[in-house]
């Protein structure tokens, strides 16, 4: 499936999970599946445990994940009074 059409799969709503990013359709949540793989679980059993989930739902959860990573961040500095 084309990036474009991966990242389509991912929505971000405040009257769903408070405007977390998630599948959409869904209550699942991308961090979810992000820490599942991170922790060692398999897409297998990824799916196994979240039936309405997808290959491709997996695809786009990492895909989104990439595309956060180039994203550049600068630290915040808090100056003690």
């Amino acid at each position: 499936m084309e990036r474009g059409e991966l990242l389509k799969r991912v929505s971000s709503k405040p009257s769903v999970l408070g405007g977390r990013p998630c599948i959409a359709g869904t209550r699942i949540p991308v961090e979810l599946i992000l820490e599942n793989l991170a922790e060692g679980v398999s897409r297998e059993e990824l799916l196994a445990a979240h039936p309405t989930l997808t290959g491709d739902d997996i695809a786009a959860a990492l895909a989104f994940a990439a595309d956060l990573s180039r994203t550049a961040f600068a630290p915040l500095s808090i100056e003690a009074r």
